[in-house]
């Protein structure tokens, strides 16, 4: 079984450096890069117009972005160890977005970061190998919990749909799965031994992937903590971005080889392979959700489309063809 995708949209230069990290609501997508300003852009029509531009909020750039489920809040990380948080006011159906407050932690305190479906609560990776919980919704916003790992640089983290569980992935190779509702590690997963840069809980909470400088996507069962399968495809390249469509049956990834690949998570086949112009690394990718899929439709068959970011300084949108699979 195979794929196709198309090109429905690429926004050329979107920022003066490399985009390393993007977010999506149901009406947007979030772009972050080595240069200070965030960028939105619609996907609620098909030329993904550029529709806020968040000046100057992070001076030596970003380097990670998240966003809720529900589409309320986005928190966005700098260089300089910044953390700040962002609140929707929908205008039309439209995501504007308004500054809503920062984090007050020391450098290397906030890592890579992660957001329950509502926006309450906040997860992060520390350099020490932590991580951390914040409770968005109290006074102060204050750290409720600390969980401990062996110490390694936190590079990566998630947490479920449903809020229960988060994961974390660590420059040793480590994965790691902790219980939220019982503040407990749940699992200490097969380590792929080379840094991970990318945790991904399946929307049932059924799967995680994990990749990075292995080459390889693991996946796991959450439940019992067993590596099921090893998916192989981007050669010797690092892999940056993982990312699940609505309904788990598709995973993409983005490597530093400039491929973008779709798996079927049932077969654990791969059944598209994309290459961004030029082969330059994909850092990024991300399926577009639920009212943004109109911006990929253009009149035609509905079908899950995903857009990614890299060191082309380019934001792409991707359809899937119709009639493809």
């Amino acid at each position: 079984m195979s794929k196709q995708y198309l090109t429905t949209h690429t926004v050329e230069d979107a920022h003066p450096t490399d985009i390393f990290s993007l977010a999506t609501t149901s009406s947007c997508v979030i772009s972050a890069s080595g240069s200070s300003s965030l960028k939105i852009y619609s996907t609620l029509s098909s030329d993904f117009p550029l529709v806020q531009t968040l000046e100057g909020v992070h001076k030596l750039g970003c380097h990670h972005v998240a966003t809720s489920s529900n589409g309320r809040r986005l928190v966005s990380v700098g260089f300089g160890g910044e953390v700040k948080l962002w609140k929707n006011e929908s205008e039309d159906g439209q995501s504007h977005w308004l500054e809503d407050g920062k984090l007050a932690e020391k450098a290397g305190e906030i890592w890579a970061v992660s957001l329950s479906e509502d926006g309450q609560y906040l997860t992060s990776t520390t350099s020490d190998g932590r991580v951390n919980v914040y409770d968005l919704s109290a006074e102060g916003r204050p750290k409720i919990h600390q969980f401990e790992t062996k110490g390694s640089f936190g590079m990566c983290i998630d947490m479920s749909q449903d809020g229960t569980l988060t994961a974390s992935g660590h420059a040793s190779g480590s994965i790691f799965v902790f219980s939220n509702t019982d503040r407990r590690l749940r699992h200490s997963l097969p380590s792929l031994l080379k840094p991970i840069r990318s945790v991904r809980f399946s929307p049932s909470a059924t799967l995680l992937a994990a990749a990075g400088d292995a080459s390889i996507i693991a996946l796991y069962d959450v439940s019992s903590g067993e590596q099921v399968a090893a998916l192989s495809g981007h050669g010797g390249s690092w892999i940056f971005g993982l990312d699940w469509s609505s309904t788990g049956e598709w995973l993409a990834s983005s490597a530093w080889d400039g491929k973008v690949k779709v798996w079927r998570t049932e077969t654990r086949e791969s059944v598209a392979t994309l290459r961004e112009q030029g082969e330059k690394c994909v850092w990024d990718v991300r399926w577009l959700k639920g009212e943004g899929v109109k911006g990929i439709e253009a009149g035609r068959r509905r079908g899950e489309g995903f857009v990614t970011g890299g060191a082309s300084k380019a934001i792409s949108f991707y359809r899937e063809a119709a009639g493809s699979g």
